[in-house]
């Protein structure tokens, strides 16, 4: 464990023709398309189109005349979609969070690519294969209403109070990235899985229901129709700017410190994609320095890239947020191989 210390056009048929896949993945007859499809989880667009990907996009068309297919979902959500469409690849690049990303790796949905600038990001935020590498770094969290909650709840105990009856929702596990953190987190704070479902076999008399999207929890506690709900960093930090009843916190257990794990935006290069050249390029442009220096001061994330050290003013509040903040490692390959497990269990312990 370590304690923070610092801070669209359609695709068409001709992608499938019998032109046959070039050697890198993708047919020769869609090479030439000025496009390029991403996959994403939400959290990195701006609801007014303000968010990070909105200023990369833009960017890259810019600068390279490659205009940007954009299709959003939960991260269990894009990559079922990809499975889906695994003998008609309609994606060129996927971002998830994880264990999603992980998940896409081992059902052969992604080739190795290590894009441009890969060298600067950490080992542990992007595969030994060479198959995807994080773009924004993040971590989970918790928001809660300002108004009507002034002081953020401290512990996983005290959401079981009635006050947050129909007050509270968190999204669902396996559907969405954050909704899946909420089971890591869990079952790290209470010590295993049997625990861990416990209690969240109690918290269920509280929880409004499921929800396949965790962004559209927020305006819901912006608003007050909930109190609480569960969100990350980057996404809730961005989204307090339109949305400001927003506060975040990190649960603890008991009067213990609050915890945290990395969750980071990570991005791969889709097998078979139609458009790979397209792909590896926006990768490349998505990692490099002046696009990674904007991660916090317009997306409100984090860098993926080591060696840019962010100094704007949401860096700073961001470092500040985390102060205090035990951040632990989720042992990846066994939630990547049980996840099944864990979700069933969930939906076992909660009638889901």
């Amino acid at each position: 464990m370590r304690t923070y210390a610092k801070p669209v056009a359609a695709v068409t048929g001709s992608l499938v023709l019998a032109a046959g896949l070039t050697a890198c993945g993708g047919s020769t007859a869609a090479s030439d398309e000025k496009i390029v499809t991403v996959y994403s989880a939400d959290g990195l667009k701006g609801e007014a189109g303000d968010g990070w990907y909105d200023k990369v996009f833009a960017d890259f068309e810019k600068e390279t005349g490659i205009k940007v297919k954009y299709v959003e979902g939960g991260s269990g959500e894009m990559v079922q979609r990809a499975l889906r469409e695994k003998s008609n690849t309609q994606a060129d690049v996927i971002v998830t969070l994880p264990p999603f990303i992980q998940q896409a790796g081992s059902k052969g949905l992604l080739q190795k690519y290590i894009p441009r600038g890969a060298d600067q990001v950490g080992g542990g935020d992007k595969a030994s294969d060479g198959t995807w590498t994080s773009v924004v770094n993040n971590y989970f969290g918790f928001i809660h209403n300002k108004k009507e909650l002034p002081a953020a709840p401290t512990s996983w105990e005290e959401l079981l109070d009635g006050r947050f009856k129909n007050k509270l929702q968190y999204s669902t596990p396996g559907v969405a990235g954050d909704g899946t953190a909420v089971l890591i987190k869990a079952m790290h704070d209470f010590g295993g899985q049997e625990p861990a479902m416990e209690y969240l076999k109690k918290l269920q008399a509280n929880n409004v229901g499921p929800s396949s999207s965790t962004s559209k929890l927020a305006p819901k506690v912006d608003k007050g129709e909930l109190l609480v709900a569960n969100g990350d960093v980057q996404m809730n930090f961005a989204q307090s700017r339109s949305m400001p009843n927003l506060g975040i916190w990190f649960p603890a257990r008991g009067a213990g410190r609050p915890t945290t794990f990395a969750l980071p935006y990570a991005a791969g290069l889709v097998d078979r994609a139609p458009h790979a050249e397209n792909g590896r390029k926006l990768l490349d442009f998505m990692l490099t320095e002046g696009a990674q220096r904007e991660v916090s001061e317009v997306g409100g994330g984090f860098p993926a890239r080591k060696d840019v050290k962010a100094t704007d003013a949401n860096a700073i509040e961001l470092a500040r947020l985390m102060e205090g903040v035990e951040v632990f490692e989720p042992d990846w390959a066994d939630i990547d191989k049980n996840l099944k497990t864990y979700v069933d269990a969930w939906k076992s312990a909660t009638g889901s």
